[in-house]
């Protein structure tokens, strides 16, 4: 976990380096961030909407 830091903490260096191409990169990095938040969601939803739904039912 904390050589995964490290690069990604070099990565980040690295695009600071290049002032031009920085918007377009993290543009890049938060399209592939919500990419990946919505199939989590996708994968996951039905499972944790029946874990809420078995919590409410026991209440």
């Amino acid at each position: 976990m904390l050589m995964a830091a490290v690069q990604f903490s070099t990565f980040l260096r690295r695009l600071r380096a290049h002032e031009g191409q920085s918007m377009v990169e993290y543009a890049l990095i938060i399209a592939l961030v919500a990419v990946v938040v919505v199939g989590a969601v996708v994968l996951l939803g039905k499972g944790i909407s029946n874990i809420f739904d078995s919590i409410t039912g026991s209440l």
